[in-house]
C-alpha cells in the first residue's frame, strides 16, 4: 500500500512523461520485437479508454442539456462554441499555409515511394455526413457499429466503424424531452445525473493505466518505424511538428490572453488530456481526460464541458481537419513544382475549414480531408500515399493539436459566459489531479 501511494503522490503528467521515456528507451533497444512485447499494453489501454466514451457521453450529455437548461441557453451557449471553432480552424489553416511556404519541407530533391498499404480514401458527401447523425438504430449507435463498402461494393454493418455524434444526437433528444417534461421526470433526470458521476468515476479507475498505456504505445511506435522510414520525410515531420506547436503554443495562448486568462496555467492543467492524446493519437481515447482536466483543473462548468468537449471530439479538427491538409496541399505542390496560385490558396483555406465540419465522425479524418483539400486545389491525390509511412508519427502532432483546442474553446466560451470558476483556474495543479 506504501508503494502505490507513493506512486499516486508522484503527479499524473509526470508518471505519463515517464511511461513515454521508458517506451522510447524499450523500443530502440530491442526494435521490432518491442512491438510484440509492450505494444498489447497499448492497446489494452486504448480499447479501455473507448470502452468508457460512450457511455460517459451518452449520460453526461442527457444531463447536461438538463442542467444547462435554466442556467444558459444551450442553444447560444452551443452557436458560441461553434463560432469559435470555425475562427480557430481558420487561424490553424493560415499557420498550416504559412509554415508550409516558409520552410519549403517539399524542396529539396525528394525521392520518394508510394506506400504499399495506402488506399484511396472515397470522400463522403455533406449530405450522407449529415444524414449519418441521425441514427437509423441506436443501440448500433451505443455500440460503436457503423458501415463499410465491401469489396463488392455492398454496404454493410462492421464493429468499430461508428461515431460519436449519433449518440450526441440521441442524448441530446433526450435531454431536451426531459427539460420539457420537467418535474414529472425527475428522478430520470437525476439517474442520468447518477449515471454520469458513475462514468467519471470508472473513468479515474480507467485513467491509471496511462502511464503503462503510454509505455506499450510508445515502445511499440518506436520499435516498429525506426529511422529509415522517418528520415526521407524528416522535413514534413518537422514542419508539421513546428505547425501544430506555433499554433498551441501562439495562437491559443494568444486568445487565452486576450480573455484574460493565464496560458501557462491552461497549459498545466491541460496536460493531462494532451499527454494522453499524443500517445493514444485518439481525440475520442482522450475525450474522458480531456473532459475532467477542463472542469478539475480549469474550472470549467461540468455541465458545459459535458456538452462541448464530446461536440469537439467529433468536429474540432484543428490538427488533422485544418493544418495537416492545408501543409500537404503546400508540401505537394513544392514536390511536384507546381506553385500554388492565390487562388488555390483561398480554395484550401476554405476546403479545409468547410471540410473539417463536413467530415466530422468519418474515420481516418486526416487523410479525408486530405483528399478533400487536394481535389478542390486540383492537385494530385495519389500523392498522399507518400506520407501515408509515417502517418503514425504525424497523428500523434495531430491528435493532441486537436484535443488541445477542444479544450481551449470550452475554457474561452466559459469565461465569456460566467461558467468558468476563476479561482480553480488560478489554483495550483495537485499531483494526480488528473485522475482523482
Amino acid at each position: 500500500m506504501k508503494l502505490v501511494s507513493a506512486w499516486l503522490r508522484i503527479p499524473f503528467w509526470q508518471r505519463v512523461a515517464g511511461g513515454f521515456v521508458l517506451g522510447a528507451l524499450a523500443g530502440w533497444v530491442l526494435g521490432p520485437v518491442a512491438d510484440t512485447w509492450f505494444g498489447p499494453l497499448g492497446e489494452l489501454y486504448v480499447t479501455l479508454i473507448k470502452m468508457i466514451a460512450v457511455p460517459l457521453v451518452f449520460f453526461a450529455v442527457i444531463s447536461a442539456i438538463g442542467s444547462l437548461h435554466g442556467q444558459k441557453s444551450v442553444a447560444a451557449l452551443g452557436g458560441r462554441t461553434f463560432l469559435w471553432f470555425i475562427v480557430t480552424a481558420v487561424l490553424a489553416v493560415c499557420v498550416g499555409l504559412g509554415v508550409g511556404t516558409l520552410m519549403q519541407p517539399g524542396t529539396g530533391g525528394l525521392s520518394l515511394a508510394m506506400d504499399s498499404a495506402y488506399t484511396p480514401r472515397d470522400v463522403p458527401s455533406v449530405a450522407k455526413v449529415l444524414m449519418d447523425v441521425v441514427p437509423s438504430n441506436v443501440f448500433y449507435a451505443l455500440s460503436g457499429i457503423g458501415t463499410r463498402i465491401n469489396a463488392a461494393g455492398d454496404t454493410v454493418l462492421a464493429a468499430g466503424r461508428g461515431s460519436i455524434l449519433p449518440v450526441i444526437f440521441f442524448a441530446g433528444l433526450l435531454g431536451f424531452a426531459m427539460v420539457k417534461l420537467g418535474d414529472k421526470v425527475g428522478e430520470a433526470r437525476k439517474l442520468a445525473g447518477q449515471m454520469s458521476e458513475v462514468m467519471i468515476q470508472v473513468t479515474r479507475f480507467v485513467l491509471e493505466m496511462t502511464p503503462l498505456g503510454t509505455f506499450g504505445l510508445i515502445a511499440g511506435l518506436v520499435g516498429s518505424y525506426g529511422f529509415e522510414k522517418l528520415l526521407p520525410l524528416g522535413s514534413f515531420v518537422l514542419a508539421l511538428y513546428v505547425a501544430c506547436a506555433l499554433h498551441i503554443v501562439v495562437v491559443y495562448s494568444g486568445l487565452l490572453l486576450a480573455h484574460g486568462l493565464n496560458p501557462i496555467k491552461f497549459f498545466r492543467g491541460a496536460a493531462p488530456g494532451m499527454q494522453v492524446a499524443f500517445v493514444a493519437s485518439s481525440s475520442f481515447a482522450a475525450m474522458p481526460v480531456a473532459m475532467r482536466s477542463i472542469t478539475a483543473n480549469l474550472g470549467v462548468n461540468k455541465d458545459y464541458a459535458s456538452f462541448a468537449v464530446p461536440l469537439g471530439a467529433s468536429i474540432k479538427m484543428d490538427g488533422c481537419g485544418a493544418i495537416y491538409p492545408a501543409l500537404c496541399a503546400v508540401f505537394i505542390a513544392q514536390y511536384t513544382g507546381v506553385p500554388l496560385t492565390p487562388e488555390q490558396y483561398v480554395v484550401v483555406l476554405i476546403a479545409s475549414v468547410l471540410g473539417s465540419f463536413g467530415t466530422a465522425g468519418v474515420p481516418g479524418t486526416a487523410v479525408v480531408m486530405a483528399t478533400v483539400v487536394l481535389s478542390a486545389a486540383n492537385l494530385p491525390l495519389e500523392t498522399i500515399g507518400y506520407l501515408y509511412a509515417i502517418d503514425r508519427v504525424l497523428d500523434m502532432m495531430r491528435t493532441m493539436t486537436n484535443v488541445t483546442g477542444q479544450m481551449v474553446v470550452p475554457v474561452i466560451v466559459a469565461k465569456e459566459t460566467g461558467l468558468l470558476d476563476q479561482q480553480v483556474y488560478d489554483a495550483p495543479v495537485r499531483a494526480g489531479v488528473g485522475v482523482d
